[in-house]
């Protein structure tokens, strides 16, 4: 039977964790550690460390344009969330994208909510906190309780197959048919999409600038509604080339 909750703080290589140590009757004590956000370089060194896939560490991650020429930490509040939505954006989306398509770049992925809200009020291309939680700020969960993740992304071959003449649509489509996406936005440039994973998909495309739309009958199919009509694709993209 629990009789006590006790918290301490404790430092592994300048990173804080707090340690909640559960004590029962007989003495007996277990807990789990909960990491803090790093306060020190070498902490920073250590968060940006974990893995979170076979390809992909957290400093991957990190990077911000916003954060670079402003000045603001991009960490988070909550690590563990972070690390946790962001696992299952890797393991579930990218590693798998990466498999088939080559080597991803990553353009824009995990916020604090200091640089979102700066790039919102700035004109940045960032949405509100409200609507970047449990997306591009991974450490807080959504107004449904979501926890999510999502990235912006450049595939390379997709993006000379664009200068093809290969559709936007046939990377939807392909995402659509073979991976748990929750939401997917197309940009103009270098065939730059987000890609997220939420708990609770919400399975909509959009190409930027445009209204998402949810499907009404189950996410069996994608709704598309850019500024002008877009064809669906009747099948999927195949890799052909290297």
């Amino acid at each position: 039977m629990l009789t006590s909750l006790t918290f301490r703080i404790v430092s592994v290589n300048g990173i804080l964790f707090r340690n909640s140590a559960l004590r029962t009757r007989n003495g007996q004590v277990g807990g789990t550690i909960v990491m803090r956000t790093p306060k020190t370089v070498r902490g920073l060194e250590e968060f940006s460390r974990v893995r979170l896939s076979r390809s992909f560490f957290m400093r991957d991650f990190l990077y911000s344009d916003i954060s670079n020429l402003h000045g603001i930490p991009n960490l988070p509040a909550d690590p563990d969330l972070a690390i946790s939505a962001g696992r299952r954006l890797c393991e579930e989306l990218l590693e798998p994208l990466q498999a088939t398509f080559g080597r991803l770049a990553i353009r824009s992925a995990y916020r604090s909510a200091a640089v979102n809200a700066f790039g919102n009020a700035h004109h940045h291309n960032c949405a509100s906190n409200e609507r970047n939680y449990g997306r591009h700020i991974w450490d807080r969960r959504d107004a449904r309780g979501s926890m999510g993740a999502t990235a912006c992304i450049v595939v390379p071959w997709f993006a000379d197959r664009l200068l093809e003449g290969t559709p936007w649509q046939a990377m939807a489509r392909w995402i659509h048919d073979h991976l748990p996406y929750s939401q997917l936005q197309f940009f103009p440039k270098l065939g730059a999409f987000n890609i997220g994973w939420q708990e609770y998909p919400k399975r909509e495309i959009q190409l930027h600038p445009a209204s998402r739309v949810p499907d009404p009958a189950g996410h069996a199919e994608p709704h598309w509604r850019p500024c002008g009509s877009i064809p669906g694709v009747s099948h999927p993209m195949t890799k052909t080339c290297a």
